[in-house]
């Protein structure tokens, strides 16, 4: 895979998602805005056809677009849009569909592949549903699972990221019965060093301050509220902090964003998702995005999901979306600063 960012407008893919959901509108706004032409190259991933229905749905017929003809020649001051697919599916906003899985799952795997090619420097994922893209052949829990094994990633991190809080997960999509066993000393030194990494080399940070968060209520209590922190978690904050890392905790969830420590700290890692993402969607939700930190590209997406009860009513926030954008955006020129040799 070429990583080699171009030298001109970072040439981003966008996927549409669900086509049934609110994905294929907040595309279409956020590139409405005249901001996005003029840093990036944007390649919508999905259809034409999807594009007009919404365009004209939602009363944008000024939005325009150019369908791909020739693979990778995508032009800037433009938005290209590459077809995935040639048939006409049914469109019927707020209804989920296999037709609207299948042609979700067309859409993220022709992006990853142009990906692979080089022929992108980045990409944003427009909200999937986990229902009807697994009635298609996708046996991932969503996509940090996909990507991560698709570009063949030791793993990554799940990363999600606002201008005033950044929050990552040491487990992701699992049930809640299933996560103590996931809780290893490997694992959350992993998911910390992955943490430090990418602050460093993603966020210009030169030496992160984190905040490992515990995995029992009063994180455990020193011991009366289950030993996960002192057996696990405790031991490897205190080995990292020996080799000179900025690594502190383990904090109580609840108290640590009650109190507003997390404005101290440049990340916080959840022991899982609702640990973590509760906090982060109620302070950042307008304007969070998820970044997939520890892949050889760049991926971003908004934080939400397919919002089917507003889907086809032109009532979606676009913010998001529009962050995504433009936080791959700066990323991508970060890496690509980083990459630059010294002279």
């Amino acid at each position: 895979m070429n990583t080699n960012p171009s030298p001109n407008k970072p040439r981003i893919g966008i996927t549409l998602g669900d086509l049934n959901g609110i994905g294929p509108e907040v595309v279409i706004k956020a590139l409405a805005d005249n901001r996005i032409l003029s840093s990036i190259t944007p390649v919508v991933y999905g259809s034409t056809r999807v594009l007009s229905y919404y365009r004209k749905l939602m009363g944008m017929e000024e939005f325009n677009y150019s369908q791909v003809r020739t693979k990778g020649q995508f032009f800037p001051k433009v938005i290209n849009v590459v077809n995935c697919w040639e048939e006409e599916l049914k469109i019927t906003p707020g209804q989920p569909s296999r037709e609207s899985g299948k042609a979700a799952l067309m859409s993220l795997t022709q992006v990853v592949q142009d990906v692979k090619e080089g022929l992108l420097d980045g990409f944003v994922t427009a909200p999937i549903d986990k229902n009807t893209i697994h009635s298609t052949e996708f046996p991932f829990r969503g996509h940090t699972e996909y990507l991560t094994q698709t570009f063949e990633a030791t793993e990554s991190l799940m990363l999600m990221v606002s201008e005033s809080l950044k929050v990552g997960l040491v487990t992701e999509h699992l049930p809640l019965k299933d996560v103590s066993k996931h809780i290893t000393s490997e694992r959350v030194e992993l998911k910390i060093r992955l943490m430090e990494l990418s602050l460093k080399k993603d966020f210009q940070i030169g030496k992160p301050r984190i905040a490992v968060l515990g995995l029992n209520p009063h994180a455990g209590d020193e011991g009366l509220i289950g030993d996960e922190e002192n057996t696990i978690i405790k031991p490897v904050i205190n080995d990292l902090k020996n080799k000179g890392k900025l690594v502190f905790g383990p904090y109580p969830a609840d108290g640590f964003f009650g109190s507003g420590q997390h404005q101290k700290f440049d990340g916080t890692l959840a022991m899982y998702h609702d640990q973590g993402l509760v906090a982060f969607k109620y302070i950042a939700f307008e304007n969070g995005v998820n970044f997939t930190a520890g892949l050889p590209t760049v991926r971003t997406s908004p934080d939400h999901g397919t919002a089917y009860g507003i889907a086809g009513k032109n009532m979606a926030d676009e913010n998001s979306l529009r962050q995504a954008v433009f936080l791959a955006t700066d990323i991508i020129k970060n890496r690509a600063v980083i990459a630059q040799p010294v002279a």
